[in-house]
């Protein structure tokens, strides 16, 4: 098989989670359709499939994994409309969790067959790309043995919080989903779930551990160059990016 390493990255911006959604499972569905062409076709008529990369940020949502609880989420339909909030079960692994403005949050349509078929090994470089982009703020972070996502104060455990969230869904090696990295969260909205189904732990973010604002184009830059680093591919702007 032909092997793709470049991987067209998009900035959607501040967009409805649904949207975001739908056009994930659009490029999910179109890498899983052309994967199926490729296996019935003579090996000189396979072309290689696409990557795809979006970063993104979505209004206040909260969304519910495959394996999660409804009696995670701690208020009821009327108070989430108070809080202009929305709620989706969705067909990712884990929990509950929170989207929200001032959240980092990508998803990596990729297929695993163009870099390596280990989905372990493939949440590990997403939580690594996070952790070395935290060490560039000088926060050390890392993991905490069973739980995904990324950490701080994962050694000692005195005060442990999750900084980034983690669920993906992956089928025939394409991913979709995928991280939430806290920028400049209002992390107030977590009070209304048990984040990721965890009770004991806290939640925290880049503003908060650094004490002022982050700038969240310098984080997407640090963030895209670990990926690339990671995963050995090369990045590139998606058509409509250009000039961006």
């Amino acid at each position: 098989m032909l092997q793709n390493k470049e991987i067209s990255f998009e900035r959607l911006g501040l967009i409805d989670y649904k949207e975001a959604w739908e056009y994930q499972e659009k490029l999910f569905g179109s890498v899983l359709n052309l994967k199926a062409q490729n296996r019935a076709a003579s090996p000189e008529a396979q072309v290689p499939t696409p990557n795809y990369l979006l970063f993104c940020s979505h209004p206040h949502v909260y969304t519910l994994g495959k394996s999660g609880h409804e009696s995670h989420l701690l208020i009821n339909e009327e108070a989430l409309k108070a809080k202009e909030a929305t709620y989706y079960k969705i067909n990712r692994g884990g929990d509950i969790t929170y989207h929200g403005p001032g959240q980092l949050v990508g998803y990596p349509i990729l297929d695993l067959d163009n870099f390596f078929t280990d989905i372990h090994k493939y949440l590990r470089f997403l939580e690594e790309a996070i952790i070395l982009t935290l060490q560039d703020y000088q926060i050390k972070a890392g993991r905490i043995a069973g739980l995904t996502g990324v950490w701080l104060d994962h050694e000692e455990q005195r005060n442990p919080r999750k900084i980034c969230a983690m669920g993906v869904k992956c089928s025939r090696w394409v991913t979709m989903h995928g991280f939430a990295f806290n920028i400049n969260t209002d992390l107030n909205y977590f009070n209304n779930i048990v984040p990721c189904g965890i009770s004991d732990k806290q939640v925290t973010s880049l503003k908060r551990e650094l004490g002022h604002e982050v700038e969240m184009a310098a984080v997407e830059e640090k963030l895209l160059g670990h990926l690339a680093s990671l995963f050995e591919a090369r990045i590139t702007l998606a058509a409509n990016e250009k000039g961006h």
